[in-house]
């Protein structure tokens, strides 16, 4: 049974971002990602109405895309790599934040990108900065996110960083996270939802993320975008179905 938003946070959660609109009428293209796909040519606009959105659906549905065109408009930067050279350029690929609008329920906030491609890289440059003022780590839990696990490093950084008010936005953060450390980060996103500062909106193919209470889980694999209850979920079916006879479907190969 889908659990109320407001009776769960006790009230009304911290919607910095109240909805994003779409004018697809003005896209540039419609034989290039992302503006080729279906799903962003049909939509008009996307709501936000917890402290914890959740965007799931197959690689290639657009969920990454959209949550980098949201950083884009939000003013919200994304660490990033040295950039190389690619057999095919499209150069609308990160285009898409151009043609959307934000509205914020009461002006723009700060915020940040989690992306697991890039953390290690900013990891690194953290570590830099503190051999010339050891001071920066303690805005991360006080130690040196290199010189812990991939998954603790992560972890360190969410609770320091998610204190704080703001927009942030996740691309698949249980990449490196083990099932029970997923469960710490709903737990953490749970706190944060409730002490009425943080907005959360992830991209996640993870069933433990998904199942966050009172989150808002839109589905890319409809068209347009829809809002779903987790057990809905084409994740959810298909971890239940594996986890009732998790040998079953090897035995008919």
């Amino acid at each position: 049974m889908p659990v109320d938003a407001a009776q769960f946070y006790r009230k009304r959660g911290p919607m910095h971002l109240e909805r994003i609109e779409f004018y697809p009428e003005n896209y540039p293209t419609d034989d290039h990602y992302p503006f080729s796909l279906e799903i962003f040519r049909k939509i008009r606009e996307l709501l936000f109405r917890t402290p914890v959105t959740l965007f799931v659906g197959e690689n290639g549905t657009g969920k990454s895309t959209l949550l980098e065109a949201i950083a884009g408009r939000c003013g919200i930067h994304i660490w990033q790599g040295p950039k190389r050279q690619r057999y095919e350029y499209n150069p609308y690929e990160s285009s898409l934040c151009d043609f959307i609008s934000v509205d914020w329920k009461n002006g723009r906030v700060p915020g940040s990108f989690f992306g697991s491609s890039v953390f290690q890289d900013f990891a690194r440059l953290l570590d830099e900065w503190a051999v010339a003022d050891p001071g920066q780590l303690t805005y991360f839990g006080g130690k040196s996110l290199v010189a812990q696990s991939h998954g603790q490093s992560i972890m360190s950084f969410f609770r320091a960083r998610y204190s704080r008010t703001g927009l942030y936005l996740m691309d698949e953060p249980e990449t490196a996270l083990s099932p029970r450390t997923q469960i710490d980060l709903v737990d953490l996103l749970i706190k944060m939802g409730r002490a009425g500062h943080a907005q959360f909106i992830i991209a996640t193919h993870s069933p433990i993320l998904l199942a966050c209470p009172a989150a808002t889980i839109y589905s890319f694999d409809q068209v347009p975008i829809t809002a779903m209850d987790y057990e809905e979920t084409d994740h959810y079916k298909l971890y239940r179905d594996f986890m009732a006879n998790p040998r079953g479907a090897w035995r008919e190969n």
